[in-house]
């Protein structure tokens, strides 16, 4: 594997890491909202990633038979599960019971979950930068 390897690999977690914490943020953001456009309260959202081969690697694959992956966003996908429950007859979203329903979000899951997306991106990010300068220390064998 090359130094322009690591760069693609490392890069395409990056760029899923980071539309994983926008999501995350996106759910902290609505842990609280009972009414959206489209009905009801907000749904929580979850991001799935897949392997894939990197773009480069398609065309020389045929040469060098052995493929690189990175990871890529597949879908982000609204959680089933369904709404909590509270009891707020004075809420304007409140059903003729009195009861409210509220989005289907664990603040503490997903302070787990952008905890865990924080790391696996500072780790993509620690990686770019020491490949990078083992590059640079490799050039500066040659002079």
């Amino acid at each position: 594997m090359d130094i322009f390897n690591t760069f693609q690999i490392s890069s395409s977690a990056l760029k899923a890491n980071m539309i994983r914490l926008n999501t995350i943020s996106s759910n902290l953001a609505n842990v609280e909202t009972t009414s959206t456009p489209e009905g009801g309260a907000y749904r929580k959202k979850s991001v799935y990633f897949k392997s894939m081969p990197m773009e480069f690697q398609k065309h020389l694959d045929s040469h060098l038979k052995n493929s690189v992956q990175g990871v890529e966003v597949t879908k982000i996908m609204a959680d089933q599960t369904p709404f909590k429950k509270v009891y707020n007859p004075s809420h304007p979203d409140a059903g003729p019971d009195g009861y409210v329903e509220m989005p289907n979000i664990n603040v503490l899951e997903e302070m787990v979950d952008m905890m865990s997306a924080t790391r696996a991106y500072q780790a993509n990010v620690t990686t770019i930068k020491s490949a990078k300068r083992m590059a640079l220390k490799a050039l500066e064998i040659g002079k």
